[in-house]
């Protein structure tokens, strides 16, 4: 999931919105959740990424809302929301469909944790024994640990599968029994794990303070004040043929619908469904601290530092970065047959919402990457533009040249006449390549990492290609090496 009645009821939670006055409303649901108000220009723009990153990775559809200057102003959905199947026609996507979000649905639970802290029910600071006191070593594991991945509690789904125990039905209680009764991995607070588990264990935490189930608490206090109409639990029930259909490739093959976890695995860590433009809703009440007090939306959002003081750049369901001087809040989320990715730019006012039907696959983030500089106004080459500039940059060294103008100096330094003459006589025998692509991007130092695999016609042979980009786009390594 990486990227995983009792209450105070309907009327009570009504008169409650009405009362906290239109600071806490966000933007009114239109019809289709189809909204365009953005320049022509732009949406161009946001259509060809999406098109382009859904044709390279063969992912079936996206859906994508786009918030700036704090609304929504952009929503448009590409693809095939669900398969042909049999005598019946595939089905287009559009915006009003829900995709599962996955592990996207760990901040809300860390919100829940958050408005129980103001209303005086817990502390982040309470220890874990207070509420399951039959955990390992839960009298030495506070609650920010759980909800920051630092408690040690080892992970049931690491898998970007669903495992075959996990498509029949379960419960919270048999995951922490059989997970978080296990040794710790590490210390409390010593090291920093993804852990779907954390989630299993804050989700029932908060059950237990609030006395209600946790989607019902999560309606009354989040989704209902924020107009969030469509927000679906996924874990209880599947979704509907009015919704996007989870889908599952298995290596290049066509993609086919993807199992469905069994009800109970998704619990508090990933079982939330919504169309892009109910998150979007969440994501302009972050940027804009609507719902939650300062104090919790900076515990929310502050990175939570490890006892040597490292810093994890994880704070309570998010993972906090940036890119050019723009800070940024984001996760990733995936379930059987869904990806996403959810970026929200507090100061900027920016946010991008991306969400696809496929399970291990890498379109919601390179597109959600690609949309980010574009939005912000930050010059970066897309993934494409790499990709190729890269292929041309082999081909080049296979012949012992380099436009030296694409790199920066030290970049340049690093081919000398040496560097240039072994590249040239141990890659140059390999051929043309029969396929470069990249495999993984991300952000250090103020650069874009990447990392490309190429293949050669008639060989077995395969390479893998790093690189640093920087951000006006001088290469500041370009490595070629064995595959590992």
């Amino acid at each position: 999931m990486t990227g995983r009645v009792r209450g105070v009821g309907i009327g009570a939670a009504l008169a409650w919105m009405a009362s906290a006055g239109p600071a806490l409303r966000a933007q009114a649901s239109p019809a289709g959740l189809r909204v365009n108000s953005i320049p022509a220009d732009l949406r161009q723009q946001i259509d060809a990424t999406a098109r382009q990153v859904l044709a390279r990775t063969g992912v079936p559809s996206a859906s994508v809302a786009i918030v700036r200057d704090g609304k929504i102003e952009y929503t448009q959905a590409y693809g095939e929301a669900r398969l042909a199947m049999g005598s019946q026609p595939a089905v287009m996507a559009t915006p009003a469909m829900r995709y599962s979000i996955g592990s996207i649905s760990k901040q809300f639970t860390a919100a829940a944790i958050l408005i129980l802290q103001q209303e005086g029910k817990l502390t982040l600071d309470d220890p874990v024994s207070k509420w399951l006191p039959d955990l390992t070593d839960a009298q030495d594991v506070t609650i920010q640990e759980v909800l920051s991945h630092t408690s040690g509690y080892q992970d049931f789904w690491p898998e970007d599968y669903a495992m075959p125990p996990m498509l029949n039905p379960t419960t919270a209680q048999h995951i922490l029994d059989k997970w978080a009764k296990k040794p710790l991995d590490f210390p409390p607070g010593t090291q920093w794990q993804y852990s779907n588990t954390n989630y299993v264990i804050a989700g029932r935490v908060a059950e237990l303070a609030s006395g209600e189930p946790l989607m019902q608490f999560l309606r009354e206090h989040i989704f209902q004040p924020l107009h969030m109409d469509q927000v679906w639990d996924s874990d209880a029930n599947r979704l509907g043929p009015q919704d996007a259909q989870g889908t599952i490739r298995y290596a290049l093959a066509a993609p086919r619908p993807a199992p469905k976890e069994g009800r109970g695995w998704m619990f508090a860590a990933g079982e939330l469904a919504m169309p892009a433009y109910d998150l979007a809703q969440w994501d302009i009440s972050v940027m804009d601290r609507t719902l939650l007090t300062v104090k919790s939306y900076d515990e929310l959002e502050k990175p939570v530092l490890l006892k040597d003081g490292a810093n994890s750049h994880y704070a309570l369901g998010l993972e906090v970065s940036g890119l050019d001087g723009h800070a940024y809040l984001a996760h990733s989320g995936e379930v059987s047959g869904f990806v996403d990715e959810n970026m929200v730019f507090p100061q900027d006012k920016v946010a991008i919402v991306v969400l696809t039907n496929e399970d291990a696959s890498r379109a919601a983030g390179g597109i959600a990457r690609d949309l980010a500089p574009l939005l912000l106004g930050v010059t970066r080459q897309t993934a494409t533009e790499a990709q190729t500039q890269a292929l041309r940059v082999f081909e080049g060294l296979q012949h012992g040249k380099i436009a030296r103008s694409l790199f920066t100096p030290w970049c340049n330094a690093y081919f000398d006449q040496q560097a240039l003459a072994d590249y040239e006589s141990s890659l140059g025998p390999l051929g043309k390549p029969a396929s470069m692509d990249q495999t993984e991007q991300s952000l250090r130092g103020g650069m874009t990492f990447r990392v490309f695999r190429v293949t050669f016609p008639n060989s077995s042979r395969v390479l893998t290609v790093t690189t640093y980009t920087e951000p006006d786009g001088k290469l500041e390594q370009y490595l070629v090496m064995p595959a590992g």
